[in-house]
């Protein structure tokens, strides 16, 4: 069940033996990805980096348990799985859509508000941004006081779909997917155990 205000969240606990140990967002999106195509049940998952970890306060000991919700996402009817974050933009950044399922994405707070296990994807949605927009929002990344903006969109949903006129690259935990149009997400809640 989806955590709600003020609840406890996270208990001590140790990876078990059929757990897989991940150094990245890329590596855990790739063991859920080969449970996917295998149709088995996803692993519980050692995560001693990524933006996953470092928004759960991972420090590398594998010391915590925590049950967090999994971002699937159809790209033009193809579906990926993802566990921190999308990114679909242009390559100056001019237009911009993120589902955040973490807080960061590397050095930025980008979803200073996004939960990993609220059962809510924190989207943002930014439609040919000038110069100057850009360069005030990525000075404020850091901190996370880049929003509220009149340029950016902000919603916070279990499922959310865009479009845009061209194809746009995608990005999933960091690594590159591929192009597409048609973006259509959701989160999917306690899809998943993971341990910092």
């Amino acid at each position: 069940m989806p955590i709600s205000k003020g609840s406890p969240y996270g208990a001590p606990g140790r990876l078990p033996e059929d757990g897989v140990v991940c150094r990245s967002d890329v590596d855990a999106r790739a063991a859920l990805e080969r449970a996917r195509h295998e149709r088995r049940p996803f692993p519980p998952l050692g995560l001693t980096g990524g933006d996953l970890a470092r928004t759960l306060g991972g420090r590398g000991a594998l010391e915590v348990t925590f049950p967090v919700d999994v971002g699937e996402v159809l790209l033009d009817g193809r579906l990926h799985l993802f566990v921190a974050h999308l990114v679909a933009r242009t390559p100056a950044w001019s237009t911009v859509f993120v589902a955040m399922n973490a807080q960061w994405l590397g050095s930025w707070n980008l979803g200073p508000r996004a939960h990993p296990n609220d059962g809510l994807l924190d989207t943002y949605d930014a439609r040919h941004l000038s110069v100057a927009d850009r360069l005030k929002i990525r000075s404020r990344l850091r901190h996370g006081t880049h929003l509220p903006h009149p340029a950016v969109r902000e919603r916070r949903a279990p499922a959310t779909e865009v479009d845009w006129r061209r194809p746009i690259a995608i990005y999933l935990d960091g690594g590159p997917v591929g192009r597409a149009r048609t973006v259509v997400v959701r989160a999917r809640p306690d899809a998943l155990t993971v341990v910092v």
